[in-house]
Protein backbone atom coordinates (compact mmCIF):
# COMPACT_ATOMS: atom_id res chain seq x y z
CA UNK A 1 0.00 0.00 0.00
CA UNK A 2 1.52 3.72 -0.88
CA UNK A 3 1.97 5.78 2.31
CA UNK A 4 1.76 9.60 1.55
CA UNK A 5 2.40 11.46 4.56
CA UNK A 6 1.73 15.31 5.89
CA UNK A 7 3.46 17.29 8.49
CA UNK A 8 4.63 13.98 10.16
CA UNK A 9 7.12 11.21 9.11
CA UNK A 10 5.96 8.71 12.04
CA UNK A 11 6.27 5.47 9.38
CA UNK A 12 6.72 3.08 12.86
CA UNK A 13 3.54 3.88 13.99
CA UNK A 14 1.85 3.77 10.58
CA UNK A 15 3.20 0.99 9.68
CA UNK A 16 2.04 -1.60 12.51
CA UNK A 17 -1.25 -0.02 11.85
CA UNK A 18 -1.52 -1.15 8.32
CA UNK A 19 -0.50 -4.49 9.37
CA UNK A 20 -2.91 -4.86 12.30
CA UNK A 21 -5.56 -4.33 9.08
CA UNK A 22 -4.21 -5.33 6.08
CA UNK A 23 -1.29 -8.45 6.98
CA UNK A 24 -0.62 -9.02 3.48
CA UNK A 25 0.21 -5.19 2.22
CA UNK A 26 3.88 -3.75 2.77
CA UNK A 27 4.64 0.04 2.68
CA UNK A 28 5.93 1.80 -0.02
CA UNK A 29 6.82 5.20 0.05
CA UNK A 30 6.10 6.32 -3.67
CA UNK A 31 3.70 8.66 -5.14
CA UNK A 32 0.50 7.16 -5.94
CA UNK A 33 -1.50 6.43 -9.03
CA UNK A 34 -5.96 7.31 -8.95
CA UNK A 35 -7.19 4.20 -7.83
CA UNK A 36 -4.64 2.48 -6.01
CA UNK A 37 -4.34 1.19 -2.52
CA UNK A 38 -2.99 4.33 -0.68
CA UNK A 39 -3.19 5.96 3.02
CA UNK A 40 -2.68 9.71 3.01
CA UNK A 41 -1.72 10.36 6.72
CA UNK A 42 -2.10 14.36 7.21
CA UNK A 43 -1.04 15.90 10.77
CA UNK A 44 -2.16 19.15 11.81
CA UNK A 45 -0.81 20.90 14.70
CA UNK A 46 -3.21 24.18 15.44
CA UNK A 47 -3.69 26.41 18.43
CA UNK A 48 -6.03 24.18 21.06
CA UNK A 49 -6.17 20.68 18.82
CA UNK A 50 -3.44 18.45 17.36
CA UNK A 51 -5.47 16.54 15.07
CA UNK A 52 -4.48 13.58 12.86
CA UNK A 53 -6.76 12.74 9.39
CA UNK A 54 -6.37 9.33 7.41
CA UNK A 55 -8.12 9.26 3.92
CA UNK A 56 -7.66 5.38 2.72
CA UNK A 57 -8.70 3.74 -0.69
CA UNK A 58 -8.14 -0.08 -0.24
CA UNK A 59 -10.13 -3.07 -2.82
CA UNK A 60 -12.56 0.22 -4.59
CA UNK A 61 -13.30 1.38 -1.20
CA UNK A 62 -12.31 4.90 0.39
CA UNK A 63 -13.03 5.85 4.10
CA UNK A 64 -11.60 8.73 6.27
CA UNK A 65 -10.91 8.61 9.80
CA UNK A 66 -10.16 11.74 12.20
CA UNK A 67 -8.58 12.06 15.24
CA UNK A 68 -7.50 15.16 17.63
CA UNK A 69 -5.99 15.26 21.17
CA UNK A 70 -5.31 18.36 23.47
CA UNK A 71 -1.78 18.39 24.21
CA UNK A 72 -0.95 19.97 27.00
CA UNK A 73 1.63 22.51 27.45
CA UNK A 74 5.12 22.26 29.11
CA UNK A 75 4.77 18.29 27.92
CA UNK A 76 8.80 16.82 26.45
CA UNK A 77 9.42 16.26 23.08
CA UNK A 78 8.87 12.29 23.73
CA UNK A 79 5.67 12.63 25.16
CA UNK A 80 4.43 15.39 22.70
CA UNK A 81 5.48 13.12 19.77
CA UNK A 82 3.99 9.96 21.93
CA UNK A 83 0.37 12.05 21.65
CA UNK A 84 0.95 12.76 17.66
CA UNK A 85 1.28 9.31 17.30
CA UNK A 86 -1.81 8.25 19.27
CA UNK A 87 -3.16 10.57 17.06
CA UNK A 88 -2.19 9.75 13.40
CA UNK A 89 -2.75 5.77 14.64
CA UNK A 90 -6.52 6.71 15.64
CA UNK A 91 -7.11 8.26 12.38
CA UNK A 92 -5.68 5.11 10.39
CA UNK A 93 -7.33 2.61 12.63
CA UNK A 94 -10.77 4.24 12.22
CA UNK A 95 -11.10 4.42 8.68
CA UNK A 96 -9.22 0.74 8.13
CA UNK A 97 -12.09 -0.36 10.45
CA UNK A 98 -15.00 1.76 8.30
CA UNK A 99 -13.69 -0.33 5.00
CA UNK A 100 -13.04 -3.81 6.90
CA UNK A 101 -15.62 -3.83 9.32
CA UNK A 102 -13.07 -5.32 11.46
CA UNK A 103 -11.66 -4.50 14.89
CA UNK A 104 -8.26 -6.22 15.72
CA UNK A 105 -8.03 -7.62 19.19
CA UNK A 106 -5.72 -4.92 20.33
CA UNK A 107 -8.19 -2.09 18.64
CA UNK A 108 -5.78 0.60 17.93
CA UNK A 109 -2.97 -0.47 20.05
CA UNK A 110 0.60 -1.00 18.08
CA UNK A 111 4.10 -1.04 19.29
CA UNK A 112 6.11 -3.52 20.86
CA UNK A 113 3.79 -3.66 24.61
CA UNK A 114 0.73 -2.64 24.62
CA UNK A 115 0.36 -2.74 28.36
CA UNK A 116 2.00 0.35 29.02
CA UNK A 117 -0.65 2.34 28.68
CA UNK A 118 -2.83 0.34 31.46
CA UNK A 119 0.52 0.19 33.60
CA UNK A 120 0.94 4.03 33.56
CA UNK A 121 -3.09 4.35 34.42
CA UNK A 122 -2.64 2.29 37.35
CA UNK A 123 0.31 3.68 38.43
CA UNK A 124 -1.21 6.80 38.52
CA UNK A 125 -4.40 5.78 40.64
CA UNK A 126 -6.49 4.86 37.98
CA UNK A 127 -9.01 1.52 39.29
CA UNK A 128 -9.28 -1.74 37.08
CA UNK A 129 -12.37 -0.48 36.12
CA UNK A 130 -11.34 3.00 34.99
CA UNK A 131 -7.98 1.32 33.21
CA UNK A 132 -10.82 -0.82 31.66
CA UNK A 133 -12.56 1.89 30.33
CA UNK A 134 -9.56 3.65 28.78
CA UNK A 135 -8.81 0.30 26.84
CA UNK A 136 -12.53 -0.01 25.75
CA UNK A 137 -13.35 3.17 24.89
CA UNK A 138 -9.95 4.92 23.86
CA UNK A 139 -8.19 2.00 22.01
CA UNK A 140 -10.88 -0.06 21.37
CA UNK A 141 -9.54 -2.78 22.82
CA UNK A 142 -10.97 -6.38 23.02
CA UNK A 143 -12.08 -7.79 26.54
CA UNK A 144 -9.87 -10.56 26.71
CA UNK A 145 -6.96 -8.39 25.56
CA UNK A 146 -7.67 -5.64 28.19
CA UNK A 147 -7.67 -8.04 31.11
CA UNK A 148 -3.93 -9.67 29.71
CA UNK A 149 -2.65 -5.79 29.72
CA UNK A 150 -4.59 -5.06 32.94
CA UNK A 151 -2.90 -8.47 34.69
CA UNK A 152 0.44 -8.16 32.86
CA UNK A 153 1.18 -4.40 34.43
CA UNK A 154 0.05 -5.71 37.76
CA UNK A 155 2.72 -8.14 37.71
CA UNK A 156 5.60 -5.42 36.40
CA UNK A 157 4.27 -2.54 39.01
CA UNK A 158 4.71 -5.29 41.71
CA UNK A 159 8.11 -6.40 40.35
CA UNK A 160 8.92 -2.67 40.38
CA UNK A 161 8.36 -1.71 43.88
CA UNK A 162 10.36 -4.46 44.90
CA UNK A 163 13.61 -3.02 43.18
CA UNK A 164 15.87 -1.02 44.65
CA UNK A 165 18.03 2.01 42.44
CA UNK A 166 21.17 0.41 42.08
CA UNK A 167 19.73 -2.56 40.71
CA UNK A 168 20.91 -4.12 37.09
CA UNK A 169 19.74 -7.56 35.03
CA UNK A 170 22.72 -9.39 33.23
CA UNK A 171 21.74 -11.03 29.89
CA UNK A 172 24.70 -13.42 27.83
CA UNK A 173 24.01 -15.03 24.92
CA UNK A 174 24.98 -17.90 23.29
CA UNK A 175 24.52 -17.43 19.15
CA UNK A 176 24.70 -20.86 18.48
CA UNK A 177 21.72 -23.90 17.62
CA UNK A 178 22.20 -27.52 16.70
CA UNK A 179 20.70 -26.12 13.25
CA UNK A 180 18.41 -23.14 11.98
CA UNK A 181 14.80 -23.40 12.55
CA UNK A 182 12.77 -21.96 9.76
CA UNK A 183 10.91 -19.48 11.74
CA UNK A 184 14.48 -17.96 12.91
CA UNK A 185 16.19 -14.71 11.98
CA UNK A 186 18.32 -14.83 14.82
CA UNK A 187 21.57 -14.11 14.54
CA UNK A 188 22.70 -17.43 15.58
CA UNK A 189 24.56 -19.65 13.83
CA UNK A 190 24.26 -23.57 13.37
CA UNK A 191 27.22 -25.69 15.21
CA UNK A 192 28.35 -27.77 11.98
CA UNK A 193 28.86 -24.59 9.92
CA UNK A 194 30.81 -22.52 13.04
CA UNK A 195 31.92 -24.87 15.13
CA UNK A 196 35.70 -23.93 14.61
CA UNK A 197 34.36 -20.28 16.12
CA UNK A 198 32.55 -21.79 19.25
CA UNK A 199 36.00 -21.99 21.67
CA UNK A 200 37.49 -18.57 20.34
CA UNK A 201 33.67 -16.65 21.12
CA UNK A 202 34.06 -18.45 24.76
CA UNK A 203 37.46 -16.59 25.42
CA UNK A 204 36.33 -13.23 24.00
CA UNK A 205 33.10 -14.10 26.05
CA UNK A 206 35.08 -14.46 29.15
CA UNK A 207 37.20 -11.20 28.63
CA UNK A 208 33.91 -9.25 28.17
CA UNK A 209 33.17 -10.81 31.62
CA UNK A 210 35.78 -9.85 33.60
CA UNK A 211 35.49 -6.29 31.92
CA UNK A 212 32.15 -5.90 32.62
CA UNK A 213 32.26 -7.46 36.55
CA UNK A 214 34.48 -5.18 37.31
CA UNK A 215 32.35 -2.18 35.49
CA UNK A 216 29.51 -3.66 37.49
CA UNK A 217 31.54 -3.95 40.79
CA UNK A 218 33.07 -0.03 40.72
CA UNK A 219 29.38 1.48 39.83
CA UNK A 220 28.77 -0.28 42.65
CA UNK A 221 25.76 -1.71 40.94
CA UNK A 222 23.55 -4.99 42.06
CA UNK A 223 22.89 -8.09 40.04
CA UNK A 224 19.36 -8.65 40.50
CA UNK A 225 18.28 -11.36 37.81
CA UNK A 226 20.82 -13.12 35.41
CA UNK A 227 19.29 -14.59 32.39
CA UNK A 228 21.63 -16.51 29.44
CA UNK A 229 19.50 -17.18 26.20
CA UNK A 230 20.87 -17.73 22.31
CA UNK A 231 20.56 -19.24 19.98
CA UNK A 232 20.78 -22.13 22.19
CA UNK A 233 23.13 -22.13 25.44
CA UNK A 234 23.16 -25.67 25.78
CA UNK A 235 24.57 -26.57 22.34
CA UNK A 236 27.88 -25.90 24.50
CA UNK A 237 29.09 -28.99 25.92
CA UNK A 238 29.13 -30.18 29.56
CA UNK A 239 33.19 -28.58 29.50
CA UNK A 240 31.91 -25.15 28.19
CA UNK A 241 29.41 -24.79 30.28
CA UNK A 242 31.44 -25.75 33.20
CA UNK A 243 34.34 -23.20 32.13
CA UNK A 244 31.80 -20.32 31.35
CA UNK A 245 29.58 -20.69 34.36
CA UNK A 246 32.73 -20.83 36.83
CA UNK A 247 34.23 -18.00 35.46
CA UNK A 248 30.98 -15.81 35.24
CA UNK A 249 30.28 -16.92 39.09
CA UNK A 250 33.78 -16.01 39.67
CA UNK A 251 33.58 -12.24 38.18
CA UNK A 252 30.51 -11.29 39.35
CA UNK A 253 28.87 -11.30 43.01
CA UNK A 254 25.70 -12.91 42.69
CA UNK A 255 24.59 -12.51 46.40
CA UNK A 256 21.78 -10.87 45.72
CA UNK A 257 20.67 -12.33 42.58
CA UNK A 258 17.19 -13.33 42.70
CA UNK A 259 16.72 -15.88 39.61
CA UNK A 260 19.81 -17.87 37.88
CA UNK A 261 17.59 -18.60 34.41
CA UNK A 262 19.56 -20.52 31.29
CA UNK A 263 17.15 -21.07 28.43
CA UNK A 264 18.14 -24.74 27.72
CA UNK A 265 16.30 -24.63 24.87
CA UNK A 266 16.17 -27.52 22.13
CA UNK A 267 15.71 -30.55 23.48
CA UNK A 268 18.18 -32.64 21.29
CA UNK A 269 21.19 -30.29 23.54
CA UNK A 270 20.16 -31.66 26.69
CA UNK A 271 22.24 -33.85 28.74
CA UNK A 272 21.69 -34.96 32.58
CA UNK A 273 25.76 -33.63 32.45
CA UNK A 274 24.63 -30.67 30.68
CA UNK A 275 21.70 -30.19 33.64
CA UNK A 276 24.14 -31.37 36.19
CA UNK A 277 26.26 -28.13 35.83
CA UNK A 278 23.59 -25.82 35.49
CA UNK A 279 22.30 -26.84 38.87
CA UNK A 280 25.84 -27.02 40.25
CA UNK A 281 26.17 -23.54 39.45
CA UNK A 282 22.74 -22.02 40.80
CA UNK A 283 20.49 -22.31 38.00
CA UNK A 284 17.03 -21.99 39.26
CA UNK A 285 15.32 -21.73 36.34
CA UNK A 286 15.47 -23.64 32.81
CA UNK A 287 13.07 -23.36 29.80
CA UNK A 288 12.67 -26.53 27.20
CA UNK A 289 11.18 -25.15 24.01
CA UNK A 290 9.89 -27.35 22.15
CA UNK A 291 7.47 -24.64 19.98
CA UNK A 292 5.47 -28.15 19.38
CA UNK A 293 4.57 -31.21 19.98
CA UNK A 294 3.29 -32.38 16.43
CA UNK A 295 5.89 -34.40 14.52
CA UNK A 296 4.78 -33.28 11.47
CA UNK A 297 5.29 -29.26 12.55
CA UNK A 298 9.07 -30.36 14.08
CA UNK A 299 9.75 -31.84 10.75
CA UNK A 300 8.27 -28.82 9.22
CA UNK A 301 10.55 -25.95 11.14
CA UNK A 302 14.01 -27.85 11.02
CA UNK A 303 13.86 -29.85 14.14
CA UNK A 304 16.22 -33.22 14.26
CA UNK A 305 13.95 -34.70 17.78
CA UNK A 306 10.81 -35.63 17.72
CA UNK A 307 7.84 -35.13 20.30
CA UNK A 308 8.65 -37.98 22.04
CA UNK A 309 12.21 -36.63 22.74
CA UNK A 310 10.42 -33.67 24.36
CA UNK A 311 8.55 -36.09 27.10
CA UNK A 312 11.53 -37.47 27.72
CA UNK A 313 13.76 -34.70 28.32
CA UNK A 314 11.45 -33.04 30.33
CA UNK A 315 11.14 -36.54 32.52
CA UNK A 316 14.83 -36.00 32.72
CA UNK A 317 14.54 -32.18 34.03
CA UNK A 318 11.81 -32.38 36.27
CA UNK A 319 13.82 -35.56 38.04
CA UNK A 320 16.46 -33.35 38.89
CA UNK A 321 14.66 -30.77 40.88
CA UNK A 322 14.72 -27.71 38.48
CA UNK A 323 12.84 -24.81 41.17
CA UNK A 324 11.34 -23.38 37.60
CA UNK A 325 10.24 -25.05 34.48
CA UNK A 326 9.44 -22.85 31.33
CA UNK A 327 8.20 -24.53 28.20
CA UNK A 328 7.66 -22.39 25.01
CA UNK A 329 4.98 -23.03 22.19
CA UNK A 330 4.77 -20.92 19.03
CA UNK A 331 1.10 -20.58 16.93
CA UNK A 332 1.16 -20.49 13.94
CA UNK A 333 3.95 -22.59 12.82
CA UNK A 334 4.21 -23.93 9.23
CA UNK A 335 2.07 -27.38 9.33
CA UNK A 336 0.03 -26.68 12.56
CA UNK A 337 -3.48 -26.50 12.77
CA UNK A 338 -6.02 -25.34 15.83
CA UNK A 339 -6.39 -29.06 16.80
CA UNK A 340 -2.96 -29.67 16.71
CA UNK A 341 -1.76 -26.95 18.70
CA UNK A 342 -4.75 -27.72 21.13
CA UNK A 343 -2.54 -31.03 21.69
CA UNK A 344 0.49 -29.46 22.11
CA UNK A 345 -0.76 -27.06 24.82
CA UNK A 346 -2.49 -29.80 26.77
CA UNK A 347 0.83 -32.24 26.43
CA UNK A 348 2.94 -29.06 27.71
CA UNK A 349 0.39 -28.74 30.70
CA UNK A 350 0.93 -32.67 31.05
CA UNK A 351 4.28 -32.37 31.80
CA UNK A 352 3.60 -30.47 34.75
CA UNK A 353 6.27 -27.07 34.17
CA UNK A 354 5.42 -23.80 36.68
CA UNK A 355 6.02 -21.27 33.22
CA UNK A 356 4.59 -21.80 29.55
CA UNK A 357 5.46 -19.33 27.33
CA UNK A 358 3.07 -19.13 24.00
CA UNK A 359 4.15 -17.21 21.11
CA UNK A 360 2.76 -16.36 18.25
CA UNK A 361 4.66 -16.31 14.92
CA UNK A 362 6.25 -13.22 13.84
CA UNK A 363 7.21 -13.66 9.75
CA UNK A 364 10.87 -12.01 9.83
CA UNK A 365 12.48 -11.48 7.32
CA UNK A 366 15.57 -13.92 6.38
CA UNK A 367 13.51 -16.86 8.03
CA UNK A 368 12.79 -19.59 5.91
CA UNK A 369 9.14 -19.62 5.85
CA UNK A 370 9.18 -15.94 3.91
CA UNK A 371 12.42 -17.20 1.36
CA UNK A 372 10.98 -20.56 1.06
CA UNK A 373 6.78 -19.64 0.76
CA UNK A 374 6.29 -22.45 3.85
CA UNK A 375 2.12 -22.59 4.46
CA UNK A 376 1.57 -21.41 7.43
CA UNK A 377 -1.95 -20.69 9.11
CA UNK A 378 -4.34 -18.23 8.48
CA UNK A 379 -4.82 -15.28 11.39
CA UNK A 380 -8.55 -16.74 11.74
CA UNK A 381 -6.47 -20.29 13.00
CA UNK A 382 -3.91 -18.67 14.84
CA UNK A 383 -7.02 -16.68 16.85
CA UNK A 384 -8.29 -20.33 17.26
CA UNK A 385 -5.07 -21.07 18.76
CA UNK A 386 -4.93 -18.59 21.02
CA UNK A 387 -8.89 -18.46 22.48
CA UNK A 388 -8.24 -21.81 23.30
CA UNK A 389 -5.06 -21.24 25.27
CA UNK A 390 -6.38 -18.38 27.31
CA UNK A 391 -9.19 -20.17 29.19
CA UNK A 392 -6.94 -23.27 29.32
CA UNK A 393 -4.35 -22.05 30.89
CA UNK A 394 -6.49 -20.27 33.55
CA UNK A 395 -7.98 -23.16 34.16
CA UNK A 396 -4.71 -24.94 34.97
CA UNK A 397 -3.74 -22.63 37.20
CA UNK A 398 -2.02 -20.09 35.29
CA UNK A 399 -1.49 -16.39 35.32
CA UNK A 400 -0.34 -13.64 32.24
CA UNK A 401 2.79 -12.14 34.36
CA UNK A 402 4.53 -10.80 30.85
CA UNK A 403 3.23 -9.49 27.50
CA UNK A 404 4.97 -8.26 24.44
CA UNK A 405 4.23 -7.70 20.32
CA UNK A 406 6.58 -7.84 17.29
CA UNK A 407 6.10 -7.04 13.47
CA UNK A 408 4.76 -9.07 11.24
CA UNK A 409 3.26 -11.31 13.64
CA UNK A 410 0.37 -13.89 12.58
CA UNK A 411 -3.19 -11.64 13.15
CA UNK A 412 -1.48 -9.24 14.75
CA UNK A 413 -1.83 -10.89 18.20
CA UNK A 414 0.94 -11.13 21.23
CA UNK A 415 3.12 -13.52 22.90
CA UNK A 416 2.23 -14.18 26.53
CA UNK A 417 4.29 -15.55 29.27
CA UNK A 418 1.72 -17.58 32.15
CA UNK A 419 3.17 -19.07 35.18
CA UNK A 420 1.67 -20.45 38.29
CA UNK A 421 1.41 -17.89 40.63
CA UNK A 422 4.39 -16.92 42.24
CA UNK A 423 7.09 -18.73 39.70
CA UNK A 424 6.96 -15.11 37.35
CA UNK A 425 10.62 -14.91 35.92
CA UNK A 426 11.68 -11.98 36.88
CA UNK A 427 13.90 -10.78 33.82
CA UNK A 428 11.30 -11.29 31.90
CA UNK A 429 9.24 -8.96 33.38
CA UNK A 430 12.19 -6.49 33.49
CA UNK A 431 13.06 -6.34 29.90
CA UNK A 432 9.56 -5.89 28.92
CA UNK A 433 8.50 -3.46 31.57
CA UNK A 434 11.73 -1.80 31.04
CA UNK A 435 12.46 -1.71 34.92
CA UNK A 436 16.01 -1.30 35.04
CA UNK A 437 19.03 -1.71 32.68
CA UNK A 438 20.16 -4.83 31.09
CA UNK A 439 23.92 -5.28 31.02
CA UNK A 440 24.13 -7.67 27.91
CA UNK A 441 27.57 -9.58 26.72
CA UNK A 442 28.07 -11.58 23.79
CA UNK A 443 27.35 -11.81 20.23
CA UNK A 444 24.11 -9.67 18.72
CA UNK A 445 23.61 -8.27 22.04
CA UNK A 446 21.88 -4.85 22.98
CA UNK A 447 22.61 -3.60 26.45
CA UNK A 448 19.40 -1.48 27.38
CA UNK A 449 20.62 1.62 29.61
CA UNK A 450 17.24 2.78 31.99
CA UNK A 451 16.95 6.07 34.30
CA UNK A 452 13.68 4.72 35.44
CA UNK A 453 13.80 8.31 37.64
CA UNK A 454 13.66 10.22 34.64
CA UNK A 455 12.03 7.52 32.31
CA UNK A 456 15.31 7.84 30.23
CA UNK A 457 16.46 4.75 28.06
CA UNK A 458 19.23 4.53 25.56
CA UNK A 459 20.56 1.22 23.98
CA UNK A 460 23.81 0.16 22.37
CA UNK A 461 24.47 -2.41 20.21
CA UNK A 462 27.03 -5.32 20.11
CA UNK A 463 28.71 -6.72 16.53
CA UNK A 464 25.95 -9.16 15.49
CA UNK A 465 28.19 -12.00 14.16
CA UNK A 466 30.39 -14.52 16.41
CA UNK A 467 33.39 -13.71 14.39
CA UNK A 468 32.72 -9.91 14.05
CA UNK A 469 32.64 -10.46 17.69
CA UNK A 470 35.45 -12.22 18.72
CA UNK A 471 37.34 -9.48 16.06
CA UNK A 472 36.22 -5.95 17.53
CA UNK A 473 37.10 -6.09 21.21
CA UNK A 474 37.22 -2.23 21.10
CA UNK A 475 33.38 -2.01 20.52
CA UNK A 476 32.97 -4.70 23.75
CA UNK A 477 34.81 -1.66 25.17
CA UNK A 478 33.22 1.01 23.72
CA UNK A 479 30.04 -0.08 25.15
CA UNK A 480 30.71 -1.01 28.55
CA UNK A 481 32.30 2.54 28.63
CA UNK A 482 29.06 4.22 27.32
CA UNK A 483 27.56 1.95 30.16
CA UNK A 484 29.33 3.03 32.85
CA UNK A 485 28.55 6.78 31.67
CA UNK A 486 25.30 6.56 31.64
CA UNK A 487 25.26 5.15 35.45
CA UNK A 488 27.71 7.84 36.54
CA UNK A 489 25.43 10.42 35.28
CA UNK A 490 22.12 8.72 36.34
CA UNK A 491 20.54 11.40 39.06
CA UNK A 492 22.73 14.19 38.16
Amino acid sequence: MKLIFHGHDDRYAIEQSLLAFFPQQRPVYEPAQPGEDQAEVSLHVGKVYTTGVTQLTCDGKTARGVSRIRIPEGLDEYETQRLRQRVLKLSFFKAARTITGVTPSWGALTGIRPGKIAGALLEQGCTVGETQRVLRDTYFVSPERRQLAIETAQAGLKAKAELQPKDISLYIGIPFCPTRCAYCSFVSASVEKSFALMEPYLEALKQEITLAAETVRELGLRIKSFYMGGGTPTTLSARQLQELLDHLNASFDLTDCAEYCIEAGRPDTITREKLQVLLDHGTDRISVNPQSLEDTVLRAIGRQHSAGDIYQTMELVQSMGFAHVNMDLIAGLPEDTPEGFRRSLDGCLAMGPDNITVHTLALKKGSRILLEGLRIPTGEQVAEMLDYANPTLRQAGFVPYYLYRQKYMSGSFENVGWCISGAEGLYNIYIMEELHSILSLGAGGSTKMVDAARGHIERVFHPKFPAEYIQRPEKIRENLAAFRAFHQNMGK
